[in-house]
């Protein structure tokens, strides 16, 4: 079972950065791993909640449990979508974010990544996809920019 953690660890550090392996999946703690008929991961949870799912390309698909790990863990912006007090009250409830109301991205971030969707100041609203650049999320006016997967009160 570790083996596995530690190629878990490994797509984490791979897909976020450095220091998401450990913020993911700390070594003293017990992770539940669901697998697929042909023993491939599948969901983690922990205590705290669903992780994060691993899908048939290789990448996580983050949950909120997953999401706050990440988000005291990597750097200041990386892998952060902005947005002010109008968008706050529709990502806590899972909705989608659209250009016109990003304040801020990463402008590393690729369509088709994992992202949070934080507030202006700090907070955590949500997890989801990238449907634009970052760099596109700040020059469109239209158009979405996340696929909320998930928000903070959904």
């Amino acid at each position: 079972m570790t083996a596995a953690i530690d190629d878990l660890r490994t797509v984490a550090r791979y897909q976020f950065g450095p220091d998401a392996g450990d913020a993911l999946f700390p070594q003293a703690e017990s992770l539940d791993v669901t697998r697929t008929s042909s023993g491939r991961p599948r969901q983690i949870h922990t205590d705290d909640g669903r992780i994060a799912t691993y899908e048939r390309d290789g990448r996580f698909r983050l949950g909120i449990a997953g999401g706050e790990r990440l988000d005291s863990s990597l750097p200041a912006d990386a892998y952060r979508v902005v947005v002010d007090d109008e968008s706050e009250p529709f990502v806590r409830e899972g909705r989608n974010v659209f250009a016109k109301f990003v304040v801020r991205a990463d402008e590393t971030i690729r369509p088709r990544d994992e992202v949070l969707v934080v507030h202006e100041d700090g907070r955590l609203l949500g997890v989801g996809r990238a449907e634009l650049s970052g760099e596109g999320m700040l020059a469109f006016e239209t158009g979405m920019a996340v696929k909320t997967r998930e928000g903070i009160d959904s």
